[in-house]
C-alpha cells in the first residue's frame, strides 16, 4: 500500500500552533495533537539498525501509541477488522445507528464513562428485547456495535453503529430463524424503547448522584436580563412578546435509531455490503 502524500500530522505541524492559539482546547486534546505531530519523528528517539555486510543504516523512529493516531493503530485496526470478519455468518446484515440528541450529548460530554455505557446497555436491551418479540422476528439476535463519539462535522456526537444479522437462534435454541429480507424490526418501535430505557438509566444515575451537570453562569445572566426586561415591557404595557428564558433544564431525549434505508410501510433497512 503507497503511502499517502499528505498526513494528518502534516497538517496538525502546519496549521496547529495558530488553531491552537485561536481556539481554546482542553488539556487532553493538546496532548493528542503533540503525539501525532511528534510521531515517529526524532523527538521521541529511535534506533538504528545497520548492517554488517552492506553497510546499509537505518533510523526507525519511536511511535507515540496514542490510541487516535492513525500511524499507530493503522495495524491494531486491521487485525480487529479481520477478527469480526472471520466472525460473520454467510448471510445478510444490517447497519444500524443508536444517536443521542444534543441535550444528551451535552451531558454524555462531561460524564463520557457513565452514558457510554448507559448507550450501550440500552441499545443491547432494545434489540435484543425487539427481536425476541414474537410480532417481529422471534429469535436470539447476536451484533457488534462500535462507538464513534464525533459527526463528520467534528463535532462531539456520541452514537453507536450496530452490525446485525439477518436472522437469528430460535429461543428454544433449536434452530436458525432467517429474517424476512426487509427485516421488520420498525425503527419507531426501536426509538421509543430506546429512548424509555436510556433515560430511565440516566435518571437512576442522576438519583444516585453519579452525574456531573455543567450550569452556564452566562446562560444564567442573560436568563435574569431576559425576565427583567420582559417585567419592563409588562409595565409599559409593549404588545411585543419577548420570550422568557426558563432555567436550564435536560429536554426529554429523542433518540434515534437510523438505518440503511426506511419505507413508508414500516420495512426497513436494506442489506448492507457486509456478508462475507
Amino acid at each position: 500500500m503507497s503511502q499517502p502524500t499528505l498526513e494528518l500530522a502534516d497538517i496538525f505541524r502546519q496549521y496547529g500552533p495558530a488553531y491552537r492559539q485561536a481556539h481554546s482546547l482542553p488539556l487532553h486534546q493538546h496532548r493528542l495533537m503533540q503525539a501525532i505531530e511528534t510521531c515517529r519523528t526524532a523527538v521521541l528517539g529511535g534506533s538504528v539498525e545497520w548492517g554488517d555486510h552492506c553497510q546499509y543504516t537505518h533510523t526507525r523512529y519511536r511511535s507515540c501509541r496514542n490510541r487516535h493516531c492513525p500511524k499507530c493503530q493503522g495495524w491494531a485496526r486491521e487485525k480487529w477488522l479481520e477478527q469480526r470478519r472471520a466472525e460473520l455468518l454467510p448471510v445478510a446484515y444490517f447497519h444500524v445507528v443508536f444517536t443521542l440528541p444534543e441535550p444528551i450529548a451535552a451531558i454524555a460530554f462531561y460524564n463520557k464513562k457513565l452514558v457510554y455505557d448507559i448507550l450501550f446497555r440500552a441499545t443491547a436491551e432494545t434489540l435484543l428485547t425487539v427481536a425476541r418479540d414474537p410480532k417481529r422476528l422471534g429469535v436470539e439476535l447476536g451484533f457488534f456495535a462500535v462507538l464513534h463519539s464525533w459527526g463528520q462535522n467534528l463535532h462531539f456526537h456520541p452514537h453507536l453503529h450496530c452490525v446485525v444479522p439477518g436472522g437469528g437462534v430460535s429461543v428454544d435454541q433449536d434452530r436458525w430463524i432467517h429474517g424476512r429480507r426487509r427485516y421488520r424490526l420498525p425503527v419507531k418501535v426501536l426509538s421509543r424503547f430506546f429512548r424509555r430505557v436510556f433515560l430511565q438509566a440516566l435518571e437512576r444515575a442522576y438519583a444516585a448522584g453519579q452525574l456531573f451537570v455543567q450550569f452556564s453562569l452566562n446562560g444564567r445572566r442573560n436568563q435574569k436580563k431576559q425576565e427583567q426586561q420582559t417585567r419592563k415591557d409588562e409595565k409599559a404595557g409593549s404588545s411585543r412578546s419577548r420570550g422568557m428564558a426558563r432555567a436550564a433544564s435536560v429536554a426529554e431525549a429523542s433518540g434515534g435509531v437510523a438505518s440503511g434505508s426506511a419505507k413508508a410501510d414500516g420495512t426497513l433497512w436494506q442489506p448492507q455490503r457486509l456478508s462475507p
